[in-house]
């Protein structure tokens, strides 16, 4: 079927479609040749998602002469041809990009990783004679000189320290979404090629599972400039995935995140990884992120992001005063963050169960913590959602007084709590006259909680606010099974922190067991998803 090019919309309308332009970066690119597998030796010959990128990118001119794009985002699969256009496009702003004196960097999370599109990028270079007279390619360093226009490609490393100053002409970020923090790609792409007449910095990744890093920001901004929910009209956005919306299971579906399925992608190869994700439940999540662009927040995630989201209705608070309600505390370590979390059962059918939870850190070891975990502790402080308490651990005097303040606000029944962790703040709030009830962390009494509290946000009876604390923590959690199936939240096997889960499927456990005496686990067994 013939590719016929229709410009973005996000074209704006000072803008123009420069066809002449376009075709040179597409000539340019195809006349370069593959350097491995079954193609190796043939010329690259553009897919049409390939060629609208690049006819966007370097077709639409601003009214000032020059590129309208000058950051682009792109986000697809593996084994979609990604490595292979990013070296072509690097070569492009090197050789052909009309940049005078151009400098190209390819930068990723390590060295290696950023050397993958170099070292495609030489063999090109190597496999056509017209660009090595123009060249001294210099493998040992990553380095590739051009002597017509004068100018070089460069494989940068990881450290940010030494980065300050660049005059980048050209930049491409490689599997952005492996980045630890932000500082290399702000270093990069802040001020590096304001000397520049129309710098380009592509950012290409597959999609990642840190909902807190530089490349999910980047992938939201692309989201929402796509809806037109966000205006940025020098940032290109190209994202193939899936959504949580999507049926997976729909071999349709594949096409959104492949658009090379069936071209570079055999459709047998991708049933085959799709049986074995439904038979390796280790491999649903890598087969999600890898082969579908689907975000994923840890490799055995317990907690769907689309099940947690549907309780992300706003809570009334004032409506909760003085109502019936069951508490879970999670105390952790003193020097660790602590989870108090409230729940409102249902009074009747038509209700929910509303969540209400605290966090508490030490205030001392807030900086330390945002840097060493990177977690955004410091702004759920400064929106209100985490409260810290003074000193370099928690003080459970100041914890003592909330709880007890709170007790007063809303009528809690009872507050479950761990065992193991009881401390002289248990009996104290004991002495002050609150119900405290030991809650054991086995699968004796955390299984059968586990199980009604997956139901009950299963069937969309449960309502959280969006919190994003206890979001991050939901996507967080990991769980343990028995041979029998019981189940229950590991805190040894989840990538971060999940106290406020742990302490919500306490409060849960309690509710569920007061408000059905004769216990409804007795009544119609265990629930087992």
């Amino acid at each position: 079927m013939a590719y016929k090019y229709k410009p973005t919309s996000l074209m704006l309308p000072t803008s123009h479609y420069d066809k002449r332009k376009a075709d040179h970066a597409v000539n340019f690119i195809q006349c370069l040749k593959h350097t491995t597998g079954k193609w190796q030796g043939q010329r690259i010959m553009l897919l049409p998602w390939e060629e609208q990128i690049v006819r966007d990118i370097f077709g639409i001119i601003g009214e000032d002469g020059y590129r309208q794009f000058r950051n682009a985002y792109i986000e697809i699969a593996k084994k979609n041809g990604k490595s292979t256009l990013s070296s072509a496009l690097a070569l492009y702003l090197l050789y052909a990009d009309g940049e005078a004196s151009p400098e190209v960097y390819s930068a990723a999370c390590d060295r290696n990783q950023a050397s993958i599109v170099y070292k495609e990028a030489e063999k090109m270079v190597r496999a056509s004679p017209e660009l090595m007279r123009r060249s001294k390619v210099n493998g040992s360093i990553k380095r590739i000189v051009s002597y017509n226009p004068e100018g070089f490609y460069q494989v940068l490393s990881a450290e940010t320290g030494s980065k300050h100053g660049l005059n980048i002409s050209g930049l491409i970020f490689d599997e952005i979404h492996a980045q630890k923090d932000r500082k290399l790609y702000d270093v990069l792409t802040k001020y590096s090629g304001s000397a520049r007449t129309q710098p380009l910095f592509i950012s290409i990744t597959t999609a990642g599972n840190n909902k807190d890093s530089i490349c999910y920001e980047l992938h939201t901004k692309a989201i929402d400039i796509m809806k037109g929910t966000r205006h940025d009209p020098s940032f290109y956005p190209a994202i193939y995935g899936l959504s949580d919306e999507d049926d997976w299971h729909d071999e349709k579906n594949w096409y959104k995140a492949n658009p090379s399925l069936g071209a570079t992608i055999s459709l047998e190869r991708f049933r085959e990884d799709y049986q074995n994700a439904l038979e390796n439940p280790a491999e649903l999540n890598v087969f999600k992120q890898l082969r579908l662009n689907m975000w994923v927040s840890s490799a055995v995630a317990w907690i769907p992001e689309h099940v947690f989201d549907k309780g992300n209705a706003t809570i009334d608070l004032e409506s909760l005063k003085g109502r019936d309600c069951y508490a879970g505390l999670d105390l952790s370590s003193t020097s660790d963050l602590t989870a108090f979390v409230l729940l409102f059962p249902p009074r009747d059918d038509t209700e929910k169960y509303i969540v209400v939870p605290y966090f508490f850190l030490p205030e001392d070891t807030l900086p330390q913590r945002v840097a060493r975990d990177h977690v955004l502790y410091d702004t759920w402080v400064a929106n209100g959602y985490l409260i810290t308490t003074e000193g370099n651990v928690v003080d459970y005097r100041f914890l003592q007084a909330f709880i007890e303040e709170t007790c007063e606000k809303y009528h809690v029944l009872e507050i479950a709590y761990d065992r193991w962790n009881a401390t002289m703040l248990v009996q104290n709030l004991i002495d002050e006259g609150l119900t405290m009830v030991p809650f054991g962390q086995g699968y004796k009494d955390m299984s059968p909680a586990s199980k009604e509290f997956y139901k009950i946000m299963l069937e969309g009876k449960l309502i959280h606010g969006g919190n994003p604390v206890l979001r991050w923590m939901a996507s967080n959690v990991v769980v343990d099974q028995d041979p029998a199936g019981n189940i229950k939240p590991t805190k040894a096997k989840s990538i971060e922190k999940i106290d406020g889960i742990v302490a919500l499927i306490m409060a849960m456990g309690r509710a569920i067991l007061n408000q059905n005496p004769g216990s409804v686990y007795d009544e119609r067994g265990l629930c087992v998803f």
